[in-house]
Order: structure tokens, then C-alpha cells, then sequence
């Protein structure tokens, strides 16, 4: 017993949390006991190591196939959860495919099987129907944000991925809605379902800011400026719209990143870690946003198009008000626009007092240099530092990846810095420094 809580306090140092919430400490324990599971609980309560400890803790170390399979509905949510793997450090070899992604590249990666395969259905589907690696050793299957793969149309890849898993003994289904149904497919008898959405006491505001003119932007040109320099998301419902409020933004010198599932999946992962780094203040978004991304606390979210249904609703403003933080969540309206009964009676809120934007302060370097390298976030810091001749304050987050790193610094000094660093050395490898 005394090994396990070893271990278990060496992943949360690893990933600088001082202990489990009181919801992962009753949640662990009654996953690991139980064979079929339903976890419900708020976006960003931590149900990704909620699952993943039970899931290392199930690995067989002499096993050199596929024990466990976790499903995702999207590839921002499966590259999240590989990265929190490889943090983890555990021994175990973890990979993650998606969509968006060159098929080569998986069948490499597959040649030596991972422990813990992450992917979305249809490229999980894909790799079922060429048999690149056997299903008989899959005990353990996670279908995380369950209820967003059915409802993105992920339902026959599903059931064809778990008809062909004859030796499952482990099944653990998470999401932050109630009251889902449960596909009869997955097979989920005698089940627990731990529900943390009841009496959840989030400190979350919800606003209401009018608008006198149909097209919006003006009214949210106002709402920015009175919400100063924090970070938050505006949800549009079609990647055209977010189109018109970007080149809106552009013109009024608001600096900006866009997340939309019609962009290439670099850009994607681009814009998010411009947004954790600071680069970017404000993201402007689809649905897609709403859940299952690796982002800082946010301030508030913007509904700058009402979604469909009051469970997307929900969900965009689960990105704000997280865990203990206070967070609100904006609905901007036309005066003359229907609103649906889940936005009856919202107060509205006085945006008349203005603040200035401060300028943008962050931007971001790209480092042609990584893990595969035998790189380190200590090397890229000590370059940056000695060579580029930066002090503590002026050297922001680092995001190390297998074959490059990107580097948060003050965008009045990318210049400068690329002068004195591209072409360095680190370690034995030359490397390219260059704007992303």
C-alpha cells in the first residue's frame, strides 16, 4: 500500500498538483473497485487523471500488446491526454491517433505496441479493420466525453471498435452532462455511475449584454474593451462567422487566435499553445472549444451566437468558472433576436465603463529542436538566457515536443533574438530559431 501512494504522489509531483481534489479521492478508489463506471462531473474537476490512475494501475508490465483503449471524440482531447501520459513518465509506452494525422505515422508508431492507445473512433476503426495489432489483450476501455463522440456521429465506429474487444473486463465512461443514455453496445452492466454534477456549486456569472444592431460586432468591440487584457473565448457556431468577428478584430488591432475543425490540425495546436503562452488574449471559436482542451483558467467566454441546445451551452461555459474560480459567461444579443427558454431572464450587464487594451506583450519563437533530440526545457531555457541574454521575467512558457519547442518571449525582442540564437547550438544539435 505504502508503494502505491509512492507512486501516486510521484505523478502529482511530476505534474506540479499538490494532491487530488476530494471528488478524484472518493472517484480513484470506486473505478479501480468496479468493473463498469460512468464518471459525471464538471469541465475541469480533473476526470482525466481521475481515469488515468486507475487505467496505469491496471497494466501488466510483461505485456508487450495493447491493454488499454481510450476513445475520444476529438484529436485536441487525444493529444491532451497523451501529453499528460508522457508527463506522467510511467514506464509504459502510450501513443495517440487521430484524423488529420498521416496514417504512415501511426503504423511506425504501432510497429512497437503501445500500453495505452488514445485516438477518435474512425481512425481507431481504421486501424481495427487492417488488424495492425491484436484486440485480445484490451482489458481496460475508456470512452471519455462519451456523449460528444455520439453526438459528432462517432455511434457505428464505436460499436464496431467494441464488438471486436472479447476480453474487456474494465469499462469507464466519463462526461460532463447527466442524464445521457447509454448505447446498449458498450455493454455496461452492473454499473456505478459517480455523479459530481449534482449540487455542484460553481461560481459561474451569466450576463446578458444587448446589442442594438443585428451583425453584433460593434456591441462586442464595447465588451472587450471593458473586460481589459483577461483571456476568454468567443463561440460563434460556424467557422464563416468567426471569420467576419477575426477580420473585425484584425482591423481593430485586437490580437486573436482562431480554433475551428475546417483548420489544419498544426494550426490548431498552434493557436492553443499561443493561448497558453499569452501570445494570444482571446480565442475565437466553434463548438469544437467547448470541451476537452489543454487551456489556462479563462475569465470569462463570450457566446457571441447562442448554441443550438442548453447542453452546449453548458458546455462553452464549463471553460469558465473552473474548479474554485470565479468566471463569466457573456450572452451577447441582438435587441430584436429569439432567445431560446435556457436564456430567459438573464440580468443584463453595463458595459459602459471602458478600459484600454494594453498592448500585446508575448509572442512566440519556434525551436527546430525536441525530446527526440535528447532536448530539454532546462537546455532551451539556458540558451535563451546566456546566448540570447534574457532575465528571468522576460522568458515565458516553454512548450517542448518530440522534434521542435516553442518559447514564450516579450514580441518587442523576437527580432533581436533570432539574430543571436538562430543557427545555435544546443547540445550536439544545430538549430533553427525562427517566428512561428
Amino acid at each position: 500500500m505504502a508503494k502505491m501512494i509512492k507512486e501516486r504522489q510521484d505523478i502529482l509531483d511530476k505534474l506540479n498538483i499538490r494532491a487530488l481534489n476530494p471528488m478524484q479521492e472518493e472517484a480513484i478508489p470506486s473505478i479501480e473497485r468496479n468493473a463498469n463506471t460512468v464518471l459525471i462531473s464538471p469541465t475541469g474537476t480533473g476526470k482525466t487523471l481521475t481515469f488515468l490512475l486507475p487505467v496505469l494501475k491496471g497494466l501488466d508490465m510483461d505485456c508487450n500488446e495493447v491493454q488499454a483503449l481510450i476513445l475520444v471524440p476529438s484529436r485536441e482531447l487525444a493529444i491532451q491526454i497523451e501529453q499528460v501520459l508522457r508527463e506522467i513518465g510511467s514506464g509504459f509506452k502510450v501513443n495517440a491517433v487521430y484524423g488529420g494525422r498521416p496514417v504512415s505515422k501511426d503504423k511506425i508508431e504501432l510497429r512497437h505496441r503501445p500500453a495505452i492507445l488514445i485516438g477518435t473512433p474512425g481512425r481507431i476503426h481504421d486501424h481495427f479493420r487492417s488488424n495492425r495489432f491484436s484486440k485480445d489483450h484490451i482489458r481496460t476501455l475508456v470512452l471519455d466525453e462519451f456523449d460528444k463522440s455520439l453526438e459528432t456521429g462517432f455511434e457505428e465506429d464505436m460499436k464496431a471498435i467494441v464488438n471486436q474487444l472479447p476480453k474487456l473486463s474494465k469499462r469507464i465512461l466519463t462526461s460532463a452532462t447527466q442524464g445521457l443514455q447509454i448505447p446498449g453496445f458498450v455493454g455496461m452492466n452492473n454499473t456505478v455511475t459517480l455523479n459530481y454534477a449534482k449540487g455542484n456549486t460553481s461560481k459561474l456569472a451569466i450576463k446578458s449584454v444587448i446589442s442594438p444592431s443585428a451583425d453584433k460586432l460593434n456591441t462586442l468591440l464595447e465588451l472587450l474593451n471593458f473586460l481589459g487584457n483577461k483571456p476568454g473565448i468567443i463561440f460563434c457556431n460556424f467557422r464563416e462567422r468567426i471569420q467576419s468577428v477575426s477580420t473585425f478584430l484584425n482591423k481593430n488591432g485586437i490580437s486573436h487566435g482562431c480554433f475551428n475543425g475546417g483548420m489544419e490540425q498544426k494550426d490548431r495546436e498552434r493557436t492553443l499553445m499561443k493561448f497558453r503562452n499569452g501570445t494570444y488574449q482571446i480565442i475565437v471559436a466553434t463548438d469544437l472549444a467547448a470541451r476537452g482542451l489543454d487551456i489556462p483558467e479563462l475569465n470569462y467566454i463570450v457566446h457571441f451566437e447562442l448554441p443550438r441546445t442548453v447542453e452546449e451551452f453548458t458546455h462553452r461555459n464549463g471553460r469558465t468558472a473552473r474548479v474554485n474560480a470565479k468566471g463569466t459567461a457573456y450572452v451577447l444579443t441582438w435587441e430584436k433576436e429569439y432567445l431560446p427558454e435556457f436564456v430567459q431572464d438573464i440580468p443584463v450587464e453595463d458595459i459602459s465603463k471602458q478600459v484600454k487594451r494594453k498592448p500585446q506583450y508575448w509572442g512566440t519563437l519556434f525551436v527546430s529542436g525536441g525530446r527526440k533530440d535528447k532536448i530539454s526545457k532546462g537546455d532551451i531555457a539556458g540558451l535563451f538566457f546566456k546566448q540570447g541574454k534574457l532575465n528571468k521575467d522576460q522568458l515565458g512558457l516553454i512548450e517542448l515536443k518530440q522534434d521542435c519547442a516553442f518559447v514564450a518571449v516579450p514580441l518587442s525582442l523576437t527580432e533581436k533574438l533570432i539574430d543571436r540564437l538562430n543557427n545555435s547550438r544546443i547540445k550536439k544539435k544545430k538549430v533553427r530559431v525562427s517566428k512561428v
